[in-house]
């Protein structure tokens, strides 16, 4: 894997859109144990890629300073030659001289190769040391995004399960509701005052019986004294 790819495939994890995923989601709580189940693998691989990303730029590093130290070092050689040539110089042993300036000579050539190679990987450090601050940053935000991910799951399986709660209460109180005229109260009462209507049904009917042996009676009344006058008028006679 390539850092570019690398870098690549952290930054657009990072900065993924939870919520616009979770719009597109049928079921939104496969669709988190998916993400959360494909960041913790990524994240786990981009570590890797990252830490093996550092590891060369450490190497890098220590190449650097090995070569600043080496050039600082054949520069130091390159001095104290010159400077004992110069002292067998003074004493008149020239040919001594000599050599100890070729020395210096040789340690001069390899101080300023060893520049040039120090030289030659600081571009280079530079650039993978932006490359590993970003990768560093993108898992930070990786991680951050994991955490919100579960954060996310936990709450729409909290309210996924509150939702169920709800609706198996409100199917109770709908199965009792004593409002509904089809519940087992209201039939109760519609039996009740049918129980009363025939009772008045009945004391009614019971009136009026009442009253037409009253009346039954009256009309016997009235004969009587028809029959009574009857019998006067014959006496009178």
């Amino acid at each position: 894997m390539t850092k570019q790819t690398i870098l690549g495939r952290v930054t657009q994890l990072a900065k993924a859109n939870i919520n616009a995923l979770l719009d597109q989601a049928e079921d939104p709580q496969k669709m988190l144990d998916q993400l959360i189940r494909d960041y913790t693998a990524n994240i786990s691989e981009a570590e890797q890629a990252v830490a093996a990303t550092i590891g060369n730029l450490r190497l890098m590093e220590q190449d650097h300073r090995e070569d600043v130290d080496a050039a600082k070092e054949w520069g130091d050689k390159a001095l104290a030659a010159s400077r004992k040539a110069d002292e067998l110089r003074a004493a008149g042993s020239v040919a001594e001289a000599d050599k100890f300036d070729n020395l210096a000579k040789v340690a001069l050539g390899r101080q300023l190769q060893s520049e040039k190679e120090a030289k030659t990987a600081e571009p280079t450090i530079a650039s993978q040391t932006v490359v590993v601050d970003k990768l560093k940053s993108g898992l930070d935000q990786m991680k951050s995004k994991l955490t919100e991910l579960k954060s996310k799951r936990d709450e729409l399986v909290a309210r996924a399960k509150s939702a169920q709660a709800q609706n198996q209460m409100m199917d109770s109180v709908k199965n009792i509701n004593v409002l509904d005229p089809t519940s087992e109260i209201s039939r109760f009462e519609d039996k009740v005052r049918r129980e009363e209507a025939k009772a008045m049904g009945k004391q009614e009917l019971a009136a009026s019986s009442l009253d037409a042996q009253f009346e039954q009676l009256d009309s016997l009344g009235d004969s009587a004294e028809v029959e009574a006058r009857l019998a006067a008028l014959k006496t009178a006679s």
